[in-house]
């Protein structure tokens, strides 16, 4: 397992907040409430610790198939649906939508490999991320990928918590499918846009993994 780039101001920051409470907490406090230092400690220690494990990139074998999609994101599938695309295709669309909550992995993962035809950042609202609006009017980031099977679409959305969508893709680039598209800080969901009767590999309410489940195959 390694920390992601994105991580080491906001862990360096908090793990410098946490000797300058934790410093005075037990000089002042410990000698009279040992109990409030102590608690101050785990407490503080705590957030330290989730604050590195949401940065966490874990070792993976990743899949690779040139038939395959896979999932960009770890989290629960919570829609599987068509929708009437407004931003992009102006057709119906399958979307498969997965939630990400603060505890997943927040590195995102490109579904194909192929090129980057479309990249816009959208700026919004920030809904909790389940919210059906979320897809439409939170801040998000929507990339498409093109390859011989044809283009999906895929849109970072950020939610509730979520202040900062990283991407690191741009229209022209050839992207390889399981590599890095880029990274969502806290809770947030990631929708896939695909062709109307995509075979579909998962379930609602499944938990997957970024990178390595399988979302769906071409028809």
């Amino acid at each position: 397992m390694t920390i992601h780039r994105e991580g080491y101001k906001t862990i360096a920051i908090s793990a410098l907040a946490f000797a300058l409470i934790n410093l005075p907490s037990f000089y002042f406090i410990s000698a009279h409430q040992p109990w409030l230092s102590y608690l101050i400690f785990l407490v503080t220690l705590g957030l330290l610790l989730f604050l590195i494990s949401f940065f966490r990139v874990p070792d993976r074998t990743l899949t690779v198939g040139d038939n395959l999609l896979v999932c960009p994101a770890d989290g629960k599938v919570v829609v599987i649906e068509e929708i009437f695309d407004e931003e992009y295709f102006k057709d119906k669309r399958l979307q498969i939508s997965i939630f990400m909550s603060p505890a997943n992995v927040h590195q995102n993962r490109n579904p194909i490999s192929g090129e980057v035809v479309y990249n816009q950042y959208h700026k919004g609202k920030y809904l909790v991320a389940w919210h059906p609006k979320s897809s439409t009017e939170n801040e998000r980031h929507s990339v498409v990928v093109r390859n011989g099977h044809g283009e999906i679409l895929v849109k970072q959305i950020a939610g509730a918590l979520a202040k900062r969508i990283v991407n690191y893709l741009s229209v022209g680039q050839k992207v390889e499918q399981s590599a890095e598209m880029g990274f969502i800080k806290f809770g947030s969901r990631v929708d896939v846009l695909l062709p109307v009767g995509t075979s579909v590999k998962v379930q609602l309410d499944q938990v997957v993994q970024g990178g390595v489940t399988v979302l769906a195959k071409w028809s």
